[in-house]
């Protein structure tokens, strides 16, 4: 399912929705970024947002939020965010029908507790769109960030901070943690402090490969990850998860070769 929903969610990132906050006057992708998918969680602190949001690097967030709100307020963002991310999956997907997708997709978004789910908890108490590109984004939004919450919780349940976990991505593809995107731009010496950091735990080697432990370290919060990501699917039969799953996997292609 996180193969099938991640393509679909994350159109939001992509240069439609980056030119349409760009407009509002933000700065740069990254105003735009915080603006959207913090605009949820409303005019909250930079230290609130650090918090949920769980692996950005100190003082990251302070970079955008609150600046980001004396340009728009969170219910322009929101608005924003939706129109762009659903004329940017309509695009996408061409003449592929997505309401029966959009339909699925929204009952298992809208079945999951919120407990524990920071994130989830503020989409679910935005009204659901009834355009079908709109819905399905917003449905596809919801379950990604209820996996993302959960997520969090299982980096903290092993103690993984939030940079520790883009070194821990970064060596299950084989890359340098200095060549990572979401680690290059750091300070050197702060970037081989969190490096160093797991090296002493015995998570990382000498030569930035995983250990035995990393390697064991990494699948298990992945494992657990997956495990607290089930819950949404539970609402659906599993003839209506097949289906879902049978209609999301044409519009998740389509959205994947546009390589937006």
């Amino acid at each position: 399912m996180f193969e099938l929903i991640e393509p679909i969610a994350t159109v939001t990132f992509s240069e439609t929705p980056n030119e349409a906050f760009l407009a509002l006057g933000m700065r740069n992708y990254w105003d735009g970024y915080f603006a959207g998918r913090a605009a949820p969680l409303g005019t909250a602190p930079p230290e609130v947002v650090h918090a949920v949001f769980y692996n950005f690097a100190p003082g990251e967030v302070t970079r955008h939020i609150p600046w980001v709100w004396t340009k728009t307020t969170p219910t322009e963002a929101i608005a924003v965010r939706e129109r762009s991310s659903a004329t940017t999956l309509r695009q996408a997907t061409g003449g592929l029908d997505l309401t029966r997708a959009a339909d699925l997709a929204t009952r298992a978004a809208l079945s999951a507790p919120i407990e524990g789910r920071p994130l989830y908890a503020a989409l679910r108490a935005l009204d659901v769109p009834e355009d079908p590109a709109a819905r399905l984004w917003h449905a596809a939004t919801l379950l990604r960030e209820h996996r993302g919450d959960g997520h969090n919780a299982a980096l903290l349940t092993h103690g993984i901070a939030g940079t520790e976990a883009h070194v821990l991505l970064a060596l299950s593809l084989d890359m340098r943690p200095q060549d990572f995107g979401r680690l290059h731009h750091l300070p050197k010496p702060q970037l081989a402090a969190v490096v160093d950091g797991l090296r002493d735990r015995g998570l990382v080697t000498a030569d930035d490969c995983f250990t035995a432990a990393g390697r064991k370290t990494r699948e298990q919060i992945e494992a657990l990850t997956d495990e607290l990501a089930a819950p949404p699917y539970n609402a659906l039969s599993a003839p209506e998860l097949d289906e879902l799953i049978t209609a999301l996997d044409p519009i998740a292609a389509a959205v994947t070769a546009a390589d937006l």
